[in-house]
């Protein structure tokens, strides 16, 4: 094995259709219109010296290096600055440039360390390859005089000198080795869009600084490591490099943190992870990472991983190790005795959104052919059910309808319910590219999130809803767009019902539906709202973002519903730059949504009462499935506590710390005999189980992950299980324990098993994805290719529907003792109930979670930034500490979930989408009031799980 290669051409390729031919070093060659001559000379073969050039960013023209001559022209232009002109004739080796170039490196290395043999960099240093590639072989100028290399010069304090700065856990900053090229400030700014790097000073006195000469760690910095991605020599340095070495061989596979899905190329020495590299062919991702993806991957390592098997009697007994055939034969032999015991629905489990689709599948087939019923639920359910039934019943798929690649042709952007910035990164740094490009944004959401204003971004409108609104602000921009008649009407005849689109017309055009009406209960202004409507239906392509904040309401299929009919009504369907896009939180919630994961239908979205789908399964499963839908995680914790539901196999889920009304989850679990936790850590769920069975983390395991394009991309094994297993044949291993007759050697067999049964995947396969890198489904025949946009030239279900979407408020309401609605969120540098992410060093950045409070509603209970506070609802209360800030408006108050400390669920209520039971996370009614620390139930839940985390025969509890 070897590294992945990847060519740098310098600059960023031309979109132009216009072709354009010349000749370099004797060789003609024809690029678009648009292409540098240095990127035209790569593509040939022929490498220009360059140091300030890379194809991540737009040419600088700095470094000097990539000078040629060119014929009938004056002077020695740089290549990465020059486009390409019919009919020229450029010359890349001439004796002038060889001693323009050599002596342009000589006063770069007269002003650079000499310490290449102990540099981290040796071996991956642009300085030295180009030193080498111009044939440097001395320095005339010295190293004595004036210097930024050494502390001390000539017996004195050097004052341009600095020391390395270490403050970011991830990586480096030794500005001795800046050579100033501005890669990384532009990586910063063009990339990521932070604008957190600055060049400093003049002339010799230049250097790059973090903010206002801050460290990094003190700084706007993200650490989503473009920086260090792009610096040419050791000045920003990964620490996993300086301590292991240089990576000998690497493989392409896929992140497992948001539903973005990047692709990383995992650089090892050995078994062992030396960095994280973004894949620049990654089609997701496009050579960008955050720092979750390209850092925080030492969880996979961390000594809290349990690596063996156990089992216990009681949960209030320690745990004992057992073989994996021990563990395997006590599950099947207690699943057995409660199905004799107490039926055959007694039994039912809960598949991962963070394990892979040919694992997933695996469980729902377990549990539909080895429980013989449809207990299977999903976390993705908990989040973005009702984004399946609301695209399902307008459109007729279950998914977004475009690729990432289409935020690049938009006009005008709707983020409704959604903090890209922090949840989905990488995908917003594209967003904030395109709009540094012109492109115009509405804001609609409780928070001045990031994208609301940032530098260089400003949201055209931001629509503040209260939380619980978001159907009656969604109808009121499409009763502007109707009344005003701005809606497409072409597309409208073409593509959809219009007698169905005629009666929505009227619904949304009653005087109740209008900005004026709904501007006492939402909070937002009605001439603002009908701003972003007009801006929407007049401004271009239009494209609809939408998360959680959409998603987890009573209300949330109703509002992805409304968000279709918006789409339909401006004909923004179909084509780049448009669509409805649906941000996911994790990295297979699509996937595990496509394998199956209700209990109502089986993998492509087929209902279990279809006896053709079913006969699909029963013929190649040798079962007799029940065409019966059966229970969902809620009604499964019900059941429990009714004494009905007595196991449950979990896999990669923790829904005690995920799922909401805590309480109810806990007492579930505690009626239960026998609870099966599949997971890398003692979650928190896995303080009421009786069996724990280790996982394997993504770079242990092959398959593949389905983002939130419905994009399939590959997961490569890169390092050997640390507990024996992928987490695909621990399931496999326990079926036959259980009596199934198994025998899958490799996932890729799984898969096409998938493909076999499941439409959307027909031609999908390992041997494909291995060929063209990744694919969007549906791949099928109709479409071999994949399907990057959906919906081009009609859409799945013939003609678009238009549903009516009546506004219905929640049942959890505000009064005199819960006079707050609370709503919830993630950060940056923290990943779902944080149990990956807090076993990293991205607990320097979020060590807790902490609750926004609105200046005036902080001052009227006496809270100051920074105070424990108590937080309490109908169904319970928790205590964590204030953060005093604008970002929420009065009457709102907002958290997250990521530490269990905290336990903000135990806040939430039961309340749910009426048609998915997708809980309503994002309205709570609460009070706030001082406190003087954690409330009884948290030191009665923390004793609990110091309890459940005792292992026999170890003095240190696993967390």
């Amino acid at each position: 094995m070897s590294l992945v290669p990847e060519i740098d051409y310098g600059t960023p390729a031309s979109r132009a259709e216009k072709m354009v031919t010349l000749t370099i070093d004797g060789n003609e060659i024809t690029v678009p219109e648009g292409t540098s001559i240095m990127r035209a000379s790569m593509e040939a073969g022929i490498q220009v010296p360059k140091l300030c050039a890379t194809d991540m960013v737009d040419a600088f023209g700095s470094c000097r290096l990539c000078l040629v001559e060119i014929e009938g022209r004056n002077g020695t232009p740089a290549s990465c600055t020059t486009p390409v002109a019919p009919g020229l004739v450029v010359h890349t080796q001439t004796s002038r440039l060889k001693t323009i170039r050599k002596g342009v490196m000589e006063l770069y290395i007269s002003d650079h360390p000499l310490d290449c043999l102990t540099c981290a960099a040796n071996g991956d240093c642009e300085l030295q390859d180009m030193a080498g590639a111009v044939g440097l072989r001395d320095v005339r100028y010295g190293y004595e005089g004036e210097n930024h290399v050494k502390a001390r010069s000539n017996g004195e304090t050097n004052a341009r000198w600095m020391p390395k700065d270490e403050s970011n856990p991830y990586f480096t900053y030794d500005p001795s080795k800046c050579i100033v090229c501005s890669r990384c400030v532009r990586a910063c700014e063009e990339v990521q869009g932070t604008f957190a790097l600055t060049i400093e000073g003049r002339g010799f006195d230049s250097r790059v600084s973090p903010g206002m000469h801050e460290h990094f760690i003190d700084s706007e910095c993200v650490s989503c490591g473009a920086c260090v991605q792009a610096c040419p020599t050791a000045t920003l340095t990964e620490k996993s490099v300086i301590a292991i070495g240089q990576p000998e061989h690497s493989l392409v596979t896929t992140c497992a943190y948001c539903g973005v899905g990047c692709s990383f190329k995992a650089e090892m020495r050995g078994e062992e992870l030396v960095r994280m590299v973004p894949w620049k062919d990654g089609q997701a991702n496009r050579g960008h990472s955050c720092v979750k993806g390209r850092f925080a991957y030492g969880y996979s390592t961390h000594r809290d991983r349990i690596l063996n098997p156990m089992v216990r009697e009681k949960i209030s007994d320690p745990w004992r190790e057992v073989t994996w055939e021990e563990a395997y034969a006590h599950v099947a032999a207690e699943f057995r005795r409660i199905q004799y015991q107490y039926g055959r629905d007694s039994i039912g489990g809960i598949t991962s959104s963070r394990c892979t689709n040919e694992e997933t599948y695996l469980v729902q087939k377990l549990i539909r052919a080895g429980f013989g019923n449809n207990n299977v639920d999903t976390c993705a359910r908990v989040c973005h059910s009702p984004t399946g039934y609301g695209l399902g019943q307008a459109f007729g798929t279950s998914a977004g309808t475009q690729n990432f690649d289409s935020v690049e042709h938009t006009d005008v952007v709707i983020v409704i319910g959604a903090n890209p910035t922090d949840g989905h990164p990488v995908f917003a740094s594209r967003l904030k590219k395109r709009l540094r490009q012109g492109a115009k944004l509405i804001v609609i959401d409780p928070r001045r999130t990031e994208l609301v204003s940032s530098p260089h971004i400003k949201a055209s409108h931001h629509l503040p809803l209260k939380p619980g609104t978001n159907v009656a602000v969604v109808t009121a921009l499409a009763h502007v767009i109707v009344t005003e008649g701005l809606y497409d009407e072409k597309f409208i005849r073409e593509r959809c019902d219009w007698s169905e689109f005629e009666d929505w017309a009227s619904f949304v055009a009653e005087p109740r539906h209008s900005p004026e009406a709904i501007e006492p209960f939402s909070g937002v202004p009605a001439e603002e709202l009908r701003g972003a409507a007009r801006l929407f239906a007049t401004g271009g392509n239009g494209s609809i973002y939408y998360g959680l904040g959409v998603t987890e309401h009573s209300q949330g299929s109703t509002t992805v519903m409304a968000i279709a009919n918006l789409a339909m009504a401006t004909g923004n369907i179909g084509r780049p730059g448009v669509g409805v896009n649906p941000l996911r939180g994790q990295n297979n919630v699509q996937g595990s949504c496509d394998m199956g994961s209700f209990p109502h239908e089986l993998p492509g979205y087929r209902h279990i009462s279809d006896d053709a789908t079913r006969d699909i399964f029963e013929k190649l499963w040798g079962v007799k499935l029940n065409n019966e839908p059966g229970l969902r995680i809620p009604n499964m914790l019900d059941a429990a506590v009714e004494g009905t539901f007595k196991g449950i196999y979990i896999q990669g889920e923790d829904i005690l710390q995920s799922d909401p009304d805590t309480k109810h989850v806990s007492a579930g679990l505690a009626a239960m005999e026998c609870v099966v936790v599949q997971d890398l850590f003692l979650n928190e769920t896995a303080n009421y189980a009786h069996v724990f069975l280790p996982g394997s983390t993504f770079l242990e395991k092959d398959g593949t992950f389905t983002n939130a394009e419905r994009r399939i991309n590959r997961v490569r094994r890169v390092m050997t299980p640390k507990n024996g297993y992928a987490d695909w044949e621990v399931t496999q291993n326990l079926a036959q324990a259980m009596g199934l007759n198994w025998n899958y050697t490799h996932p890729s067999e799984i898969m096409d098993e998938i493909a076999a049964t499941t439409p959307s995947f027909a031609l999908v396969s390992y041997d494909y994805l291995e060929k063209v890198g990744s694919v969007q489904w549906p791949c099928n025949e109709k479409n071999p290719q994949g399907s990057p946009i959906m919906h081009i030239n009609g859409f799945v279900r013939g003609k678009g529907k238009f549903i009516r979407t009546e506004y219905v408020a929640t049942d959890e309401k505000t009064g005199p003792r819960f006079p707050l609605l609370l709503t919830t969120g993630r950060i940056l540098s923290q990943y779902n109930v944080g149990a990956q992410t807090r076993r990293t060093e991205n607990v320097v950045w979020h060590e807790e979670d902490r609750l926004e409070i609105h200046p005036h509603d902080a001052e009227n209970r006496g809270i100051r930034d920074g105070d424990w506070v108590r937080l309490a609802s109908r169904a319970g209360e928790t205590t964590l500490r204030a953060l005093v800030t604008d970002r929420v408006a009065p009457g709102v108050v907002y958290t997250t979930f990521h530490h269990p400390t905290t336990q903000a669920n135990v806040i939430t209520t039961d309340f749910s989408d009426w048609a998915t039971n997708c809980p309503e996370y994002k309205v709570t009614a609460v009070q706030i009031s001082p406190s003087n620390g954690p409330s009884d139930w948290q030191i009665e839940y923390d004793e609990l799980a110091r309890q459940s985390r005792r292992i026999s025969g170890k003095l240190e509890a696993a967390e």
